[in-house]
């Protein structure tokens, strides 16, 4: 079980809605909650970027976790244990592949890892990936290069009910690609993520960003 300083996020086992922006997230579907318990998506409560590195490697698991700036523990309700049990981290992809690096003698990680890779790349719908990063640079040219098309596939990813798959993001909406722009500056481009680890909520936390997060967003559109 997460310790009292542990981020969590957990694995629902029946319908959800997000509180804060609504969306339907089904069964199955990946909260946090806030405050007197709202349940959050993963795009609301800015975990989005992170990648999940499932239970089970536990020479992986503490290294990744170790290297990872942000991290969160994953649990879903068990009813025959009557408890929640740990899933796995969402840790941020960096710290995966350095941990990766060190457990690099170990076969078995390293074949679990090519799995997971794949697995990952399968969950992106490789075109749809491509058309939204084709949209990010439309209407944010002076962004960094490649800097769209990794936009897109944290935007895209299915498990996590982010921006990238609502029905106005299909549609290749202004305002949805602003909202995976403003996400991806927050955790690339400011110190955000070092506020939350400090103890800033989350609303706390964005305020104090926001002034920097518009400057670049209108920095880099046309």
């Amino acid at each position: 079980m997460p310790t009292t300083n542990d981020l969590t996020v957990f694995i629902t086992g029946r319908d959800a809605q997000c509180d804060e922006c609504k969306e339907q997230l089904g069964r199955h579907a990946w909260i946090t909650l806030e405050g007197d318990s709202r349940a959050l998506c993963l795009s609301c409560a800015d975990l989005d970027h992170l990648v999940f590195l499932p239970s089970g490697d536990a020479a992986l698991t503490r290294r990744a976790r170790k290297h990872s700036h942000l991290s969160a523990v994953v649990l879903k309700w068990s009813r025959a244990r009557r408890r929640y049990e740990r899933q796995g981290l969402l840790v941020e992809d960096e710290a995966l592949t350095k941990a990766e690096v060190e457990c690099a003698a170990d076969a078995k990680t390293r074949e679990a890892r090519r799995e997971q890779a794949l697995a990952r790349r399968a969950e992106l719908d490789q075109q749809y990936v491509a058309r939204f990063a084709a949209r990010v640079r439309d209407l944010y040219p002076h962004c960094p290069k490649g800097r769209e098309t990794e936009i897109a596939a944290h935007a895209c990813r299915k498990y996590s009910g982010r921006i990238g798959r609502t029905s106005d993001a299909k549609a290749f909406d202004e305002e949805a690609v602003r909202l995976a722009m403003i996400a991806h500056i927050r955790h690339t481009e400011t110190q955000y993520d070092e506020l939350l680890l400090s103890g800033y909520n989350r609303s706390d936390a964005r305020s104090q960003v926001r002034e920097q997060v518009e400057h670049i967003l209108h920095t880099w559109a046309r």
